[in-house]
C-alpha cells in the first residue's frame, strides 16, 4: 500500500524522534508511547490516548512513533485530521494493513456521524488484525463531544495520558537537548534569555532555535547573549 502521508501530503518531521522529546512531567507517557513501538506489546498496550492543550507534544510523540517504525521498513501512517478532514472518512479505508495507525486531532471529526462511524470501523479492524492505534487530541475522551456510542466505548479501552506543559526550567533543559543534537552549546544564562524574550511555546521556540543554528553556523559565531541581540534585534 502505498503510505497514505505521501498521497495526502503529510511528511513526518525528521526532528520528531523519541530522543528529541523532553518529558518533563510526561515520562509516564513517552515511556508507554515507546513500549507500543516494541514488537510484543500486546493489544491492551496497543491502543494508546493522549491529551493535552497545545504545544505538550502531542504531535511530537505520535510521529515519533511512525517514525519509529518506518525505520524498521514497517508501514505506519501518521494523519493530522484537522488537516486531512477535507478528504473525508474514506482515508481511513485499508489503514489496518499498517502496523501503526497515529490519528492526531481527534476533535477535529468528533461530533460528525460519517466520521464516527469510520472511525469505530477502523478501530475494529486495527484490533482484529493485531495492528495498534495511537490517538491524541486536546480533550480527554470522556470531554471529547463523540456521539456514537460504539466510538465512545471503543475510547474507553485506550491507555489515557494526559501531557502537561512544561515549567519554565523544563522548557530550558529542552531547548539545551535539542541544541547538543544539532551541535550546539546553549548554556543556562543565554537559555533563560531566550525564555524571558521570546515566546512562550515549545514549537516557536524550536523553530527560533533553528534559526539561531543557521545564524551561527552562517557567522561561526557561539550562542552568546551579544550575538542573540544582534541576531534577533532585541
Amino acid at each position: 500500500m502505498k503510505p497514505t502521508q505521501l498521497s495526502l501530503g503529510v511528511r513526518l518531521r525528521d526532528d520528531a524522534t523519541f530522543a528529541n522529546y523532553y518529558p518533563g512531567a510526561n515520562a509516564a507517557a513517552l515511556g508507554y508511547v515507546e513500549r507500543l513501538c516494541e514488537a510484543d506489546a500486546g493489544w491492551t498496550e496497543s491502543l494508546i490516548y493522549l491529551w493535552g492543550g497545545e504545544g505538550v507534544g502531542r504531535s511530537h510523540l505520535l510521529q515519533a512513533a511512525c517514525l519509529r517504525f518506518e525505520q524498521r521498513g514497517e508501514p505506519a501512517v501518521y494523519l493530522p485530521l484537522a488537516e486531512v478532514v477535507q478528504y473525508g472518512p474514506e482515508i481511513l479505508d485499508n489503514l489496518e494493513q499498517c502496523e501503526l495507525v497515529g490519528l492526531d486531532d481527534l476533535d477535529a471529526v468528533a461530533g460528525r456521524a460519517d466520521w464516527e462511524e469510520a472511525l469505530f470501523h477502523l478501530f475494529n479492524r486495527l484490533r482484529d488484525s493485531g495492528r495498534k492505534l495511537l490517538l491524541a487530541a486536546s480533550a480527554s475522551p470522556r470531554e471529547l463531544p463523540v456521539q456514537l456510542p460504539d466510538l465512545k466505548s471503543r475510547l474507553t479501552l485506550a491507555l489515557v495520558f494526559q501531557l502537561h506543559s512544561l515549567s519554565d526550567e523544563d522548557k530550558l533543559r529542552a531547548l539545551q537537548l535539542r541544541a547538543s543534537r544539532r551541535g550546539l552549546h546553549l548554556t543556562d544564562e543565554v537559555g533563560r534569555f531566550i525564555l524571558t524574550r521570546g515566546t512562550r511555546s515549545m514549537s516557536a521556540l524550536f523553530e527560533l532555535l533553528e534559526q539561531l543554528d543557521q545564524a551561527s553556523l552562517q557567522a561561526q559565531r557561539k550562542l552568546t547573549i551579544p550575538f542573540l541581540k544582534e541576531t534577533l534585534g532585541w
